[in-house]
């Protein structure tokens, strides 16, 4: 017999559950924010929307299923089933930090501040929860494969992510790699710079288009579905060790590009979340390509 659905509801602490981690009680974060000429007030307001929003989400839950709540601080530690609905209560970067740890699952975004988000993944209301998770464990129901971004190391770490990896050095100091196409004879070009950004075209609203306007790039950013990566090396140093003739380019399925450390530590995490990264020391060298998970997100 198979088992009923699971409900998982992705969520994080709210600003105002931050603050009291900081200050302890109320009071002392209202006058730690008075004393800086800020009310707590619209603070305990948005702590306010996104509490109902995670209650109004738990109640269109079908009684049949089952249920779980992950905070995303913690989405390192839990095991994600096959037959999960992955519910994510927040804001669109939610929905990118809880895809690196699921493979295949239906994602259902709810906004829990319209108007404040920009609502590109948490497109949803509250009140469309209960249709929604029907919809995503039925076999008809409507979603969109978003491309997802991976990087393999040589020592067979994977990491994944849905708008950008990042590779770099894990303070201010420069980075030394060689670069280049996955499979080229040769090492690559050496280069020393402040990292490597390839990211997809979900991530063309956020970082990537930023390198990308930078550069003034006529390249054409990818669609979210579009099996079509971008990468950028950020600030390049030419010397005569180090080359800057590979600083851009892009990756289709099957394509990879190669990066392989020349200094002491070169860390690699996805859509921000630094805590959870690859650390890769001298030698070692790592691919980046188009992953094959992609992300299910419920339209």
């Amino acid at each position: 017999m198979s088992l009923a659905p699971r409900a998982v509801l992705v969520h994080r602490r709210t600003e105002y559950e931050e603050l009291l981690a900081r200050h302890g009680t109320h009071g002392q974060a209202a006058f730690f924010l008075s004393s800086r000429g800020r009310s707590i007030d619209e603070v305990v307001r948005r702590h306010d929307r996104t509490r109902q929003a995670l209650r109004d989400v738990a109640a269109a839950v079908p009684l049949t299923w089952r249920n779980s709540r992950v905070e995303r601080a913690d989405l390192d530690r839990f095991l994600f089933a096959p037959e999960d609905v992955v519910v994510v209560v927040g804001q669109d970067g939610l929905v990118a930090n809880t895809a690196k740890y699921l493979c295949g699952q239906p994602v259902v975004g709810i906004d829990t501040d319209p108007g404040r988000n920009p609502g590109v993944l948490v497109r949803h209301r509250c009140t469309d929860a209960a249709a929604l998770l029907r919809s995503a464990a039925g076999a008809g129901g409507r979603a969109e494969e978003l491309t997802m971004v991976e990087a393999v190391s040589d020592d067979a770490q994977r990491l994944l992510a849905l708008n950008e990896i990042y590779l770099g050095p894990p303070g201010h100091q420069t980075a030394r790699y060689r670069l280049g196409p996955d499979g080229e004879q040769g090492p690559g070009e050496a280069q020393a710079s402040s990292g490597v950004l390839v990211g997809t075209g979900t991530g063309a609203t956020g970082w990537l288009r930023s390198l990308w306007l930078e550069r003034s790039s006529t390249t054409g950013l990818p669609a979210p579905c579009e099996e079509r990566l971008l990468w950028f090396v950020r600030e390049a140093w030419p010397s005569p060790a180090t080359g800057t003739s590979r600083v851009a380019g892009e990756l289709g399925r099957g394509e990879g590009l190669r990066l392989t450390v020349e200094s002491d530590r070169i860390v690699v995490f996805g859509d921000g979340m630094e805590a959870d990264a690859l650390e890769l020391t001298w030698g070692q060298s790592v691919r980046l390509g188009i992953a094959e998970t992609s992300l299910r997100l419920v339209t």
